[in-house]
């Protein structure tokens, strides 16, 4: 099986995390015995200069599969020649109003319409809901695992004694609500880190050098960094969206509930009583790794190649 993966999230110098779970996903199903994969990757935004360069790159190609990330890539992707066309649909394709026009517009051209969550399924046009298939993309399970919290805090020129509270994304993502975990970590009285920009090669680092992680967002598509978080042993405190009831609500020491700060003060002050706070996070995280939902998404492909 020959197939294309087509994403709008190329990293650069300023975000080179962006895209990763995509990246990760590619190189579980290049293990896959059987599957040919190539990946296009183009910046946010730049959808007519992609739907040139793809047809451009592969004229002449056919795939058995092209399989878009993001709704506003699947039309760029109709530039290249396939039997099978699929997207995997992220969150604010659905969620922001013009995405949400754009991604409706080009779902009848999909024959796989894949969602990262059960909990986007609400948000499809009625007609896509009852075909929709959860296809999350997982995280690399062998990045991610405890290591020493003040070790870990060394290596990131952190105070080893010094407790703090992690937004594991940029403060400029306003989706994902830093200004929470700042009245949460005024709160609690102890500093709030936030991440972006950051090489995915010290993730690892940051999670286990946190006390308490914690993602108040107000939606996710799927929710991996609280799932990494997990995978570190580290306490989590989510929203119940996209996938954190089926990871963070069952990890005891987790909270998984709606914003409330009085709530959520006292878990992360039930965290911050101990010098070096753990969960156990890895077994509820491993299942999501990419290798597993990596074979979901190519048994999607052959089952509706067969068809």
């Amino acid at each position: 099986m020959r197939a294309l993966v087509v994403s709008n999230m190329a990293p650069d110098a300023g975000s080179p995390e962006r895209g990763g779970f995509v990246r990760d996903q590619v190189a579980a199903l290049r293990g896959i015995d059987g599957v040919d994969v190539a990946l296009h990757e183009f910046a946010p935004g730049a959808y007519r200069a992609a739907a040139r360069e793809l047809r451009r790159r592969h004229r002449g190609v056919r795939y058995d599969v092209v399989h878009a990330h993001f709704g506003l890539t699947a039309a760029p992707a109709l530039g290249v020649r396939a039997d099978l066309r699929a997207v995997t649909l992220h969150g604010r394709d659905l969620r922001h109003p013009r995405s949400r026009a754009i991604t409706a517009a080009t779902l009848p051209t999909q024959r796989l319409l894949g969602i990262a969550a059960e909990d986007l399924r609400s948000w499809l046009p009625r007609p896509f809901r009852a075909r929709a298939v959860a296809l999350p993309v997982g995280f690399a399970v062998d990045r991610f695992g405890p290591t020493d919290r003040g070790d870990a805090r060394r290596r990131l020129g952190l105070d080893p004694a010094e407790p703090f509270l992690l937004f594991p994304y940029g403060r400029e993502r306003r989706v994902k609500r830093f200004d929470r975990a700042e009245a949460l970590a005024g709160a609690v009285g102890v500093p709030v880190r936030s991440l972006g920009g950051v090489d995915p090669t010290r993730m690892r680092d940051w999670l286990n050098a946190a006390s308490v992680v914690v993602v108040p967002s107000e939606h996710e598509g799927f929710g991996l960094a609280a799932v990494e978080a997990l995978a570190c042993d580290v306490p989590v405190l989510a929203t119940p969206t996209g996938a954190h009831p089926d990871t963070v609500g069952r990890v005891p020491g987790c909270l998984c509930a709606p914003w409330d700060l009085d709530v959520w003060a006292a878990a992360a002050r039930e965290a911050l009583r101990h010098e070096d706070p753990r969960v156990p996070g890895a077994a509820a995280a491993h299942p999501h790794g990419t290798g597993p939902y990596a074979a979901r998404v190519v048994a999607a492909w052959r089952e509706r190649l067969a068809a």
